[in-house]
């Protein structure tokens, strides 16, 4: 295993971790840990980096486990639609290794070049095709995790051991690494659409809603339906991906459906899009709250991009803008949003005043399943909701 000294652009959100470990194996991994349970260092895990800006800075990083080292498919199972990989291959190499045998992971991840399945998971932040497929969490079937204290568990795929009765696959996808380091992943596939189509169509406001919730109930059966605002108060454009056999013919019910709109082969150049890396802004919330969600961001300025079927949205922000404006924005966002059924996290900001994660009801479970799983707080610490 490789070691060697922290340089700025192993920075997690502005805090300089002292040293980066490179392991190669899960056992490499185990070591570590032991290591750091030692000496009571605190661990922040890495995967591509795409995503190190998300979340509140740790409130202390003395190791970055850099995991790009473990980057190999270990077992494509065609047959089954079963792939493991290990949590350091990005999501286009594994993509790659996929499309060899006609199959995908039906994920529409960001920053693919050099997102990785840890970080990915990690993340977890939904895709387009969420609507249809699921997202990663749902799509994992396996996971092989490292504990803060060096313990190697696993649970689900072909080899099944949870921790106490625990689903580690469910616990650890969104977890943000403060639970422990997810090692290596098994998904379940899906054949790649022998076709695909999107009806393109600019709407009125108003006519989101009900437009959304009658594709969601079509037979015509579509992948995703994306909508995306860059003016506010501007009209929408909405983007549904039809996929498989017949969908030309599909695509057009939709669009019949829809009253207007284009065909094409390929995605609007926003589809699937995340910037904001300075503000991003993540809404969920139920689907008959898309109207409710689509003024709100309007009230507060923001541009906004999402899947109003799935109920998930991401909004962002003027540039420059000054932190009492931009916590009166997501409060009043939040406040617009809660009262509708869904919630607002804060994904990206440069401010450490600004409330990312609003009123939280699970909060005290969550910390019980910290304090069960690392009592010493030495990974990721801070980094997820309440400072866990």
């Amino acid at each position: 295993m490789t070691t060697r000294q922290a340089d700025a652009d192993d920075a997690v959100n502005g805090v300089l971790p002292r040293q980066v470990a490179l392991p190669e194996s899960v056992e490499e991994v185990a070591a570590v840990l032991r290591a750091c349970a030692e000496q009571d260092l605190a661990v922040v895990p890495a995967g591509g980096g795409t995503k190190l800006h998300w979340a509140p800075p740790p409130s202390r990083c003395d190791v970055l486990l850099d995991m790009c080292c473990m980057n190999l498919v270990l077992e494509h199972a065609a047959g089954d639609l079963v792939v493991r990989a290990q949590a350091g291959v990005t999501m286009d190499a594994l993509a790659s290794v996929l499309a060899d045998k006609g199959q995908e992971l039906a994920l529409d991840v960001p920053f693919a070049e050099d997102a990785t399945v840890g970080g990915t998971l990690a993340a977890a932040l939904p895709g387009p095709r969420s609507f249809r497929y699921g997202t990663a969490r749902d799509l994992l079937i396996g996971i092989t995790v490292v504990l803060p204290d060096g313990t190697i568990a696993k649970s689900g795929g072909k080899v099944v051991k949870n921790v106490a009765g625990y689903d580690l696959g469910k616990l650890f996808t969104g977890s943000y690494g403060t639970l422990g380091v997810i090692a290596e992943a098994t998904f379940r596939l899906h054949p790649r659409p022998v076709d695909s189509r999107w009806v393109v169509a600019e709407l009125d406001r108003a006519e989101v809603p009900s437009i959304c919730a009658a594709l969601a109930a079509s037979q015509a059966e579509p992948s995703a339906v994306e909508v995306d605002r860059p003016d506010p108060v501007g009209p929408v454009t909405l983007a549904a991906l039809v996929e498989g056999t017949a969908a030309e013919s599909r695509a057009l019910t939709l669009r019949e459906l829809i009253g207007k709109g284009s065909l094409t082969e390929e995605p609007p150049s926003w589809w699937g899009l995340v910037t904001g890396d300075e503000v991003l802004v993540e809404v969920r919330f139920p689907s008959s709250a898309t109207g409710a969600v689509l003024d709100a961001a309007a009230e507060t300025g923001m541009a906004l991009r999402g899947s109003p079927v799935y109920g998930h949205a991401l909004l962002e922000t003027w540039q420059d803008v000054e932190e009492p404006v931009l916590s009166g924005a997501v409060s009043g966002l939040r406040e617009n949003v809660e009262a509708a059924g869904g919630r607002v996290s804060v994904l990206a900001t440069p401010y450490e005043g600004v409330d990312r994660w609003g009123h939280v009801s699970g909060l005290p479970l969550m910390r019980r399943v910290k304090e069960r799983f690392d009592p010493g707080r030495r990974m990721s610490p801070g980094r997820f909701v309440g400072g866990i």
